[in-house]
Formats: structure tokens, C-alpha cells, sequence
């Protein structure tokens, strides 16, 4: 699969019996969700937060009592592996991001 990190306009809608990602626009071309493969929630990497060095000791205290930590914890992203077309073609295999920090998809990989 060849990684992306280009931004995606998504509409949502029902796609084999679940809500997700029903059509997305990429490079001015729009794909048609034929069906969701897959769907999982992935945190941010915080065992590499500064936060997290802290806490082990590999980095100075933080003065703000690990708060940041807590913080890096609750960062999170929705992924969503899709099958897509346009029009007749074969169309491809497809990774969505969905940002919960700030609302933002990205088209994250590409298997076509």
C-alpha cells in the first residue's frame, strides 16, 4: 500500500449497514465507497511525547505535573479501509483518517 498524507473531502453516509465514509474527493475526482473493510481507532504515538520521556526519566520533570501526558493520551484518530470506484473501473483499496483534533480527513494509503 503507498502512504499519502493529502487532505480529502468526505460525506458520510451508509455503506454496508454502517455509517462511515460514503463518497470522498481526491485530487478533484470523486470516489464512490462501494464497502467498508475495515474501521479501528488509533492514539497518537505518546510513548514519544516529551510528556512520556518525562515520566521514565530519559527527560527533564515537566513543571505542568504530566498533564501534557493526559493530553497526548486523548489525541486520536479514526480509520476506515474502504473499497472505491469511479464509475465502471475496478477502483481500489483505500485508507481514511478521520482527525478528532480538528475535524480534518486525510487519505492516509492507496492500493490500487
Amino acid at each position: 500500500m503507498r502512504r499519502y498524507d493529502d487532505p480529502v473531502e468526505v460525506r458520510k453516509g451508509w455503506v454496508t449497514g454502517m455509517e462511515g465514509p460514503e463518497q470522498f474527493l481526491w485530487h478533484g475526482r470523486l470516489w464512490k465507497v462501494r464497502a467498508v473493510l475495515a474501521h479501528w481507532v488509533e492514539t497518537a504515538p505518546w510513548w514519544q511525547s516529551s510528556g512520556a520521556r518525562a515520566v521514565i526519566g530519559s527527560d527533564e520533570p515537566r513543571s505542568d505535573g504530566g498533564t501534557a501526558l493526559a493530553a497526548d493520551l486523548l489525541v486520536e484518530r479514526e480509520l476506515w479501509r474502504v473499497e472505491a470506484g469511479r464509475g465502471s473501473d475496478r477502483g481500489g483499496v483505500f485508507d481514511l483518517s478521520f482527525d478528532w483534533s480538528d475535524g480534518c480527513w486525510q487519505l492516509v494509503g492507496c492500493e490500487d
